[in-house]
C-alpha cells in the first residue's frame, strides 16, 4: 500500500481480481474514473441485477394489484429503479469498502480492491460515496411520498450490513433485508401504500439472497476462518446443500403466493394468476438447477452460479410483468 492519504494512480491493466474479464471499466473508462467505478462495482455488475430484480418484482406485482393506476409514470419508474440501484449500489459498495479496507486487505480476492491496493484514498472514496448518495436521492425525490420515506428508511441496512460479519453468523441475512427493499419501495411508487404481498415478496427476496450468497461466501470460506470472518458458508459447512433447499422453497413459495396476492387484489382471473405463479415456478426451477450444479470446494462454480441468479430472477420479473400489462390492457 502506499503511504497514508497518498493513493496510486491506477494503471490501464489494473483490474479488480474477481471482475468480469475484459470488463467495460477495465478497457473503456477513463483511466482516473477507474478506481471509482470500481468502488462501484461496476465491473461487476451482477451485484446491481440482483439490487434491482426485487424493483422490478415489485412494480409489476403492484401493477398487477392495482391495474387501474398504470400510466406513463410507471415507465419513469422501471428506469429509475435501475438507475437508483446502480447508484445505490455503488454507494453501498463504496461504503462496504471502507468499513473492510482491512480486511479486504488480507483475503486474496479481495486485497485488488481500489481501497486496499492504494489506488483511493478514505477521504476520496467517502465523497465518491456521498455524490451517488446524492443523485441517487434526487432520483427518489420523484417517487410517491410513501416511497421516499421508506427509500430513506433503507440507508440504516445499508450502514449496518458491513459490519455484520463481525458480530453474527448471519451476515448474509442483514444483506437480505438491505438488498430487497426495493420489494417494499417498487409497490409503494406504484400503488402508494403498502400490501401485504409486497411483504411477503420481501421475506421471499431476503430467503433468495441466503440462497445466492451463501454460494458467493463459499468463495472466501477459508480466507475467512483465518481472520475470523463469519458467514453462513463457515456456518453451514457441509450442510449448505441442505439449507440451500431450505431457503429455495421459502423464496419460491414467498414469490408464489405474492403473486397469486396481487392478481386476486387486482381482480385478476386465473389465466393472469396462472402466468404469475409461472415465474415463481420459473424462478424456484432455476435455483435448483444451481443447487445440482454446486460444488462448495470449486470457486469458479460459485462464481458462475453466484452470477447466474441475475437470469433467475430476470425469468420471474418477464412472467410478472406479462402479466401485469395483459391484465391491465384488458381492463
Amino acid at each position: 500500500m502506499t503511504p497514508a492519504g497518498k493513493a496510486s494512480p491506477a494503471q490501464p491493466h489494473d483490474s479488480v481480481a474477481d471482475a468480469v474479464p475484459r470488463n467495460w471499466v477495465d478497457t473503456k473508462a477513463p483511466v482516473w474514473a477507474r478506481p471509482y467505478l470500481r468502488l462501484s462495482r461496476a465491473d461487476r455488475p451482477i451485484g446491481t441485477w440482483l439490487l434491482l430484480i426485487p424493483c422490478w418484482w415489485s412494480l409489476a406485482l403492484a401493477i398487477l394489484a392495482y391495474p387501474d393506476r398504470l400510466g406513463w409514470q410507471d415507465l419513469w419508474l422501471a428506469l429509475a429503479c435501475a438507475l437508483g440501484a446502480f447508484l445505490m449500489r455503488g454507494a453501498g459498495c463504496t461504503w462496504n469498502d471502507i468499513t473492510d479496507r482491512d480486511i479486504d486487505a488480507r483475503v486474496a480476492r479481495t486485497r485488488s480492491r481500489p481501497l486496499p491496493s492504494g489506488q483511493v484514498t478514505v477521504r476520496q472514496a467517502l465523497l465518491w460515496l456521498v455524490l451517488q448518495a446524492l443523485v441517487a436521492f434526487l432520483i427518489l425525490l420523484t417517487f410517491h411520498p410513501a416511497a421516499v420515506m421508506l427509500g430513506i428508511l433503507a440507508l440504516l441496512p445499508v450502514a449496518i450490513y458491513p459490519f455484520a460479519k463481525r458480530f453474527t453468523w448471519w451476515p448474509q441475512a442483514f444483506l437480505g433485508i438491505a438488498f430487497n427493499w426495493g420489494a417494499l419501495l417498487g409497490w409503494a411508487a406504484h400503488a402508494g401504500r403498502l400490501d401485504w404481498p409486497a411483504v411477503v415478496l420481501y421475506l421471499g427476496g431476503i430467503f433468495w439472497t441466503l440462497f445466492y450468497d451463501t454460494i458467493y461466501a463459499h468463495q472466501d470460506r477459508e480466507d475467512d476462518a483465518l481472520i475470523g470472518v463469519k458467514s453462513t458458508a463457515r456456518l453451514f459447512g457441509g450442510k449448505t446443500r441442505g439449507w440451500l433447499a431450505f431457503f429455495l422453497v421459502l423464496t419460491g413459495a414467498a414469490l408464489g403466493l405474492a403473486a397469486l396476492g396481487a392478481a386476486r387484489m387486482g381482480g385478476g382471473g386465473p389465466p393472469v394468476a396462472a402466468l404469475a405463479l409461472a415465474g415463481a415456478a420459473a424462478f424456484a426451477l432455476h435455483l435448483l438447477w444451481q443447487l445440482r450444479r454446486l460444488d462448495i470446494n470449486d470457486a469458479a462454480i460459485c462464481l458462475t452460479l453466484f452470477r447466474s441468479n441475475r437470469d433467475a430472477g430476470l425469468l420471474a420479473a418477464l412472467f410478472f410483468a406479462t402479466a401485469a400489462l395483459l391484465h391491465a390492457f384488458a381492463n
